[in-house]
């Protein structure tokens, strides 16, 4: 399909030189409509390859049609994170080698001086961060009257990091006459419509897949955790197992476990639910084992299966940086090759990082959420969510890291007593049932909620009212019980009685 479109013969080189025949979904959508100049709001899940469906389009206006001399930024492609950034701009060199454009990068943590002279040097592409960029547009640095395309990737993950006001700054700043692309994971997100609607003319909007389908390559599965100790040697171990693996103790490699069925069955019963895993049942066809292996060993070797001549690589999620340090600090003492992923690190030591991952120099990479987007390593086999996540969005994105291109991946979540209706929420949300997973020799004393909802959540005690009375706990029934109303002077019953004279009751007749 690509052929048909009439691409230059540049183009058509870099396509054929990454062996792309036959665009993805998103790619066979978004381009011709694209390529036609019309403004676009597309959804789609991550991985999907919504990156090659700007940037082909993009790249295919400035070869066909005659630029002016000295013409400023083409091509602006906001992103919300460096490390998105930089796989953009990866994806770029190898589209257009061949064509002679050039692209730079303004992204923050990065030599102020050095941008400056990026742009000076005039490149047809700028792929930005909000937040760096709108400080060069400040100081007049930034050329964006000839503009044609503004891209703008991840944009619910944008605005949820609040860069709203930059976003809005950045868009009065380009010429009115350009074709806008806004992508987005999802379009539930109230601000994605909101600003789409204000900066999107007669827009198209494309929507590929459901945000709610389940991810097809990816194997999910949970295993039920305690505390934080827990979780360490919960993750030591499968990591061991795994690397046990990778050096030949298996006579033959273990293929994915594949899911024949995932059917969530609706009790029949209106009580609660009394199993501790819910409702949800899988059926799991069994995997190719040696049968020389005991049975622990069987049940914690991680399933997916790396690319030939490769060595596993396993990215684990933590929710807070400190965690992030420490865990991988920790696997270093166990003799893992692991590195640290976070927002606290210099852009050189996060690029570095990353080089050392990508390249297999180290094969387990800690991270916090800031590699849940914009980290495109084709060969991550494992996903480890050493904390769960905070939302249905931030899971989705990090299990997506995993099962990319066609590739079979596995993702493991430690779920402990805190986490449990949150997870139950993403399985509901996401119309998936997870795989209970159990290491027999770190069973987790928490085995479950003893009643569910027919939700999947934990079913909460209800406190019981004395007596059933409701009004017997009211505050009005009960802030003057125990106390009497005093008599006052005067009254039936006390006649004679001296008058109360405190000088703030009113004056009253004496009876005769």
């Amino acid at each position: 399909m690509l052929e048909e479109l009439g691409l230059h013969h540049g183009l058509q080189g870099a396509l054929k030189a990454l062996k792309l025949v036959e665009p993805t979904d998103v790619q066979g959508q978004v381009i011709p409509e694209a390529l036609k100049g019309r403004d676009l709001l597309v959804s789609a899940k991550t991985g999907s390859g919504k990156t090659l469906a700007y940037l082909i389009p993009s790249v295919q206006r400035i070869l066909s049609e005659k630029q002016t001399a000295n013409a400023g930024t083409l091509v602006l492609i906001l992103v919300p994170t460096r490390e998105l950034a930089r796989q953009v701009e990866k994806h770029f060199a190898q589209l257009g080698k061949n064509t002679g454009l050039q692209a730079g990068v303004i992204i923050g943590g990065s030599d102020f001086k050095y941008q400056k002279s990026i742009l000076r040097k005039n490149p047809e592409f700028i792929i930005a961060t909000p937040g760096r960029l709108v400080e060069l547009i400040k100081i007049g640095s930034v050329d964006l009257n000839s503009l044609q395309t503004l891209v703008i990737d991840e944009a619910d993950h944008m605005l949820d990091m609040g860069f709203r006001g930059d976003v809005l700054s950045i868009v009065e700043a380009c010429t009115p006459d350009r074709q806008t692309l806004l992508l987005s994971a999802t379009l539930r997100h109230s601000g994605v419509t909101s600003i789409a609607s204000e900066i999107l003319n007669d827009a198209t909007q494309i929507t590929v897949g459901s945000e709610r389908s389940r991810h097809v390559h990816i194997h999910q599965q949970v295993i039920l955790s305690d505390d934080k100790s827990h979780k360490e040697k919960l993750l030591v171990h499968l990591l061991k197992s795994n690397a046990d693996v990778d050096q030949g103790r298996e006579k033959t490699p273990i293929p994915p476990v594949e899911t024949v069925a995932a059917e969530v069955e609706p009790s029949t019963d209106e009580s609660p639910a009394k199993s501790p895993w819910g409702q949800a049942k899988v059926r799991v066809r069994p995997r190719q084992v040696d049968p020389e292996e005991s049975a622990d060993e069987q049940t914690d070797v991680l399933d997916a299966s790396p690319a030939p001549g490769q060595s596993r690589k396993t990215l684990v999620f933590t929710n807070k940086r400190i965690t992030a340090g420490q865990l991988s600090a920790l696997l270093r003492y166990h003799k893992f090759r692991a590195g640290v992923l976070h927002g606290e690190l210099s852009q050189e030591e996060r690029n570095f990082m990353v080089t050392q991952f990508t390249e297999g120099k180290i094969n387990v990479l800690v991270a916090s959420d800031v590699a849940a987007r914009g980290l495109d390593v084709k060969d991550i086999d494992t996903v480890i969510n050493f904390d769960f996540p905070r939302g249905v969005d931030d899971y989705i994105h990090r299990v997506g890291r995993t099962g990319r291109a066609g590739r079979q991946g596995l993702a493991i979540s430690f779920v402990s007593a805190n986490d449990w209706n949150l997870m139950a929420a993403i399985e509901r949300y996401t119309e998936t049932a997870f795989e209970r997973r159990t290491v027999k020799s770190l069973k987790a004393k928490f085995t479950g909620p003893k009643k569910l909802k027919s939700n999947g959540k934990a079913a909460g005690k209800k406190k019981k009212i004395k007596g059933q009375d409701k009004s017997a706990s009211r505050h009005r029934n009960t802030k003057n019980k125990g106390k009497r109303k005093a008599k006052r002077a005067g009254s039936e019953g006390n006649e004679g009685a001296s008058l109360v004279n405190d000088g703030l009751s009113p004056l009253m007749k004496k009876k005769t």
